[in-house]
């Protein structure tokens, strides 16, 4: 079984050729007849079929009972996906992450909406990882072209989407409504799909997903940065963590380990090692919790990362703890070298082999949008810096621009 999208241009010629007309449009037939073949609905004989009665759970399952002589059922089985591709033998299988990057960045965004997280102290947090996401030079090369651009969007318009006021008591009567203009806003589009994993996909349900591609968005964008920005980077992750992950143990445990940093980050080396190093903390973590509970993944179990298979030269020794984790004495140039292969070339592989790089925005235009993360962390004075600079900043800024003459000057909040 697999899914297309065809609101994506990389798939049109695809679609095309199975004259998509509408969604969902499901057929069936056998796999080799999908690879050499396509559909017409004219054509009378195709072993390929329309399944034109399976818009729910119930329909589809009588429509392949139907055809296949079967009695199928709903509760038959727990769902387990039977054949994922190993990520621990297999380094190319990262690639497919690009897609779990934008489907996080958009949950993520979701969550903070739905459960109101966005206060008068988690504010600034939510602007500053927006800058840092959006406005730094850490994805010029690839990954959430979509996501980036709404969050630039969101980050111009921040006090129209978020206003400093929404937490008087006015204003909260009108919230508890609904979710306010900002909840109303997409930052990755409508395109992006939900609970497809591809990279992060568990064997069940309730594992992996989400807390994946959140790490593999933290550690793309670790790579990619540049040393001027490793301590923003590092500051803006940390309080991200903080004020907006759901899980309280996780978001405590992550701070925790920001919060004994003393010394500043000079290079993005640092910051990559720091966070590759609070990654294994926390597998290590839930890796004697999961052990107690019984609640890990059977074909994905915590490991410390990465294991040999995939770097070879990353680890110069390895001694047995009390505990049953080992201790391992690493080489942080082979493991920096890893990480920057791991996380940036190879993930960013599957874009510049589709060609989707720069099909709906270039950088230059998400930078344009943005100000740098050396500019003040403030809604307004940001989106000011980037309407002065200049009219080439496109319509988008030159329009707020002419919108903020006809409003009231605000308060800095530095």
């Amino acid at each position: 079984m697999t899914r297309v999208d065809c609101a994506l241009k990389i798939n049109n010629k695809l679609c095309d050729k199975f004259s998509v007309s509408h969604y969902p449009m499901l057929f069936w037939g056998p796999p080799s007849k999908f690879s050499s073949h396509g559909w017409e609905p004219e054509k009378e004989k195709s072993e390929i079929l329309v399944i034109d009665d399976g818009r729910t759970a119930e329909r589809l399952v009588s429509w392949i009972n139907k055809h296949l002589g079967s009695s199928y059922g709903l509760d038959d089985e727990k769902f387990e996906n039977e054949h994922l591709h190993s990520n621990i033998s297999d380094p190319g299988q990262i690639a497919r992450a690009v897609y779990d990057v934008e489907e996080a960045t958009a949950i993520a965004f979701e969550i903070i909406i739905e459960h109101k997280m966005i206060k008068q102290h988690t504010r600034v947090s939510l602007i500053k990882f927006l800058q840092l996401f959006s406005g730094s030079s850490s994805f010029k090369e690839i990954i959430c072209i979509r996501c980036r651009k709404g969050s630039a969007e969101v980050l111009v318009n921040f006090d129209d989407l978020c206003p400093p006021d929404m937490w008087s008591p006015d204003k909260q009567e009108v919230l508890s409504n609904g979710k306010g203009m900002l909840g109303n806003f997409q930052v990755c589009g409508k395109e992006v799909p939900r609970g497809y994993w591809m990279f992060c996909r568990g064997s069940k349900n309730d594992t992996r997903g989400f807390s994946c591609g959140l790490w593999a968005l933290l550690h793309s964008l670790s790579v990619r940065i540049e040393d001027g920005e490793s301590q923003f980077a590092f500051r803006s992750v940390c309080d991200f963590i903080h004020n907006f992950f759901m899980c309280e143990d996780c978001r405590q445990h992550f701070y925790q380990m920001c919060s004994s940093v003393t010394v500043p980050f000079n290079t993005s080396r640092d910051f990559a090692l720091w966070l590759w190093s609070t990654h294994n903390k926390v597998n290590e973590r839930l890796m004697k919790k999961e052990a107690s509970l019984g609640t890990g993944d059977p074909k994905f179990p915590k490991v410390i990362w990465p294991p040999k298979q995939l770097c070879s030269l990353c680890d110069l020794s390895h001694s047995r703890r009390e505990n049953g984790i080992s201790q391992i004495d690493w080489d942080m140039d082979e493991v920096y070298k890893f990480l920057t292969d791991y996380y940036g070339k190879t993930l960013a592989s599957l874009y510049k082999e589709k060609g989707r790089l720069g099909d709906e925005v270039t950088d230059g235009t998400i930078a344009d949008l943005v100000a740098s993360t050396n500019a003040v962390v403030v809604p307004a004075g940001a989106a000011l810096a980037i309407a002065l600079a200049s009219c080439a900043f496109g319509a988008l800024a030159c329009y707020w621009r002419s919108h903020q003459k006809n409003r009231k000057p605000r308060r800095s909040w530095n």
